[in-house]
């Protein structure tokens, strides 16, 4: 069982995140989970201890079966699009807004950063508001295409080809969208304080963030109910949800 941070280690939280100049943060699957969205990789509960990624969400089943594909990413779709931010987004947007953030690295890519109110969200896994044709390469918003698929298992198609439309979301096999991984690592390369927000940092190369933040001298405050490889160099780790965790911390903020 966990147990909750001490008032003291959410003060020290706090300190970090007020004496920083420029910090950002890096969240992942832990940051959704709260608001009903799985997480892939938690044992027992993870999607992929059910499914395996390579055979649903690789650029090759892609390739080879699209129909399949899209009959296993609806429920997600439909559980992404009507899930809502939880207090760990929200208040995540409101550390931007006040200026103790400058921006949010994440690995999810379910636009719950955007919606909760955050300007400057990295999202380096790609995301599901737009979509790609794989035959004329045009790039379309999702939105108009998103309610027939997941009501009606319609799959989206360009409208200028014909060809299907990709969710433009990283499958395994592809590279990560280069302008966007450019801008997370300049990033990590120029905060002072760079806050590992439910992630357990597994997955490279976005894993590899915070020793390129602490190479460049940046401190480290870890929130997230398992381990993390980078702890033991952190200068203040929360074990716990961080929906519950970071609430605290910006109340502390702005409060004291």
């Amino acid at each position: 069982m966990t147990t909750r941070p001490s008032d003291q280690d959410i003060h020290k939280a706090a300190q970090l995140i007020k004496e920083a100049h420029h910090a950002v943060a890096l969240t992942g699957a832990g940051s959704s989970t709260p608001s009903g969205i799985p997480d892939f990789r938690s044992a027992g509960s993870g999607l992929w201890t059910r499914f395996n990624p390579m055979e649903v969400a690789s650029l090759t089943s892609f390739r080879r079966n699209p129909e399949r594909f899209f009959e296993w990413l609806r429920p997600l779709v439909r559980q992404m699009f009507t899930a809502q931010p939880n207090p760990a987004h929200i208040t995540m947007a409101q550390l931007e807004k006040r200026g103790y953030i400058q921006a949010t690295i994440t690995q999810n890519i379910d636009g719950l950063h955007q919606r909760a109110g955050a300007r400057n969200v990295l999202e380096v896994h790609g995301g599901l508001n737009t979509l790609s044709c794989i035959g004329c390469y045009q790039q379309y918003q999702s939105d108009k295409y998103i309610a027939p698929y997941v009501k009606d298992g319609i799959i989206p198609r360009c409208p200028a080809c014909g060809r299907i439309l990709k969710p433009d979301a990283v499958l395994f096999e592809e590279q990560l969208p280069a302008k966007t991984w450019l801008e997370a690592r300049k990033a990590c390369d120029t905060c002072d304080l760079i806050i590992v927000a439910g992630s357990s940092l597994v997955v490279m190369p976005v894993a590899g963030l915070p020793t390129r933040a602490i190479k460049n001298g940046a401190a480290v405050l870890v929130i997230n109910k398992t381990p993390t490889y980078v702890d033991k160099e952190a200068a203040v780790v929360l074990a716990g949800d961080v929906a519950e965790i970071l609430p605290s911390i910006v109340s502390k903020i702005i409060n004291d």
